[in-house]
């Protein structure tokens, strides 16, 4: 037992590791206590480090993350994780709620586009993913391209679209 122990990451290694990421922000939160946000999510949800406490537990959001058990939350409690374990699990997190890991998210039932249309139904526009752009489309015709998913939808947003 002290062996196991021993090779627990304790607050500052674990603080270390999380301001290793330069996508996070810290942010300080009451009982010494720190939260990491991703501000580029393409979600509602930013916080992808939850309450690290200075006691070394703490919890990393997971929700959907094939592989890891999270509560009802999304969150995935991390006191045993080793250093590796926990890189491999912000880097899934990070990505889950990056605009491309939303959109495979949206998109896993193996479409590769989304449709939009005015409220009306007259006018109707598709975003595709390809090669590493969000390409709008109006037909045939490009209508826009978009190095993010939140560009593209931010655009048909205020374009008047909606999703189909």
């Amino acid at each position: 037992m002290e062996l196991k122990k021993s090779l627990l990451l304790d607050y500052n290694q674990k603080l270390s590791i999380f301001e290793s990421f330069p996508e996070l922000e810290r942010k300080s939160v009451s009982l010494g206590r720190v939260n990491f946000q991703y501000p580029g999510s393409a979600a509602d949800k930013k916080t992808i480090v939850y309450h690290l406490h200075p006691n070394g537990n703490g919890y990393v959001y997971a929700k959907g993350i094939e592989g890891y058990e999270a509560d009802p939350k999304g969150m995935v409690n991390i006191r045993d994780f080793s250093e590796e374990e926990l890189r491999t699990l912000l880097k899934k997190a990070i990505f889950a709620l990056s605009p491309e890991g939303v959109y495979e998210k949206e998109t896993a039932d193996g479409n590769d586009h989304e449709r939009w249309v005015t409220p009306s139904g007259r006018q109707e526009l598709e975003i595709i993913y390809d090669n590493e752009l969000w390409n709008v489309y109006a037909g045939d015709q490009l209508d826009g391209t978009f190095r993010t998913y939140k560009e593209a939808v931010e655009y048909l947003v205020e374009e008047g679209f909606i999703k189909k």
